[in-house]
């Protein structure tokens, strides 16, 4: 009975789960991240419109939306971090298979 609850718990010391491990690797929980993860991707997300909608007020409306949709892509890509952890977003963002993706992203904000 006892494996059974831990199985169904996600704490089986035979083989952890992905979520375990990230669980146990954080300090905060897995609700305050989820709600980190929304907010910040909603704020993202708003950006990106704001920026969007404000590309054609004239004379400025080009750097505004430039400042507005680079806010909101960091601010997207930044979400997911509440998600994994800063570190193994960054360590996933570097692998080879990855890389020039990343790159061509960063140069392009």
């Amino acid at each position: 009975m006892d494996k059974l609850k831990r199985v169904l718990s996600g704490r089986d010391a035979e083989e952890p789960s992905g979520l375990a491990e990230v669980i146990d690797a954080t300090s905060l929980s897995w609700g305050t991240r989820v709600k980190g993860f929304v907010a910040c991707f909603a704020i993202g997300c708003l950006c990106s419109v704001l920026g969007s909608c404000l590309l054609w007020i004239p004379k400025k409306g080009l750097v505004l939306f430039a400042v507005f949709y680079t806010l909101g892509n960091i601010a997207s890509i930044g979400s997911t971090m509440f998600l994994m952890g800063p570190m193994k977003q960054l360590k996933k963002m570097f692998e080879p298979t990855r890389l020039i993706a990343t790159i061509v992203m960063l140069v392009s904000i």
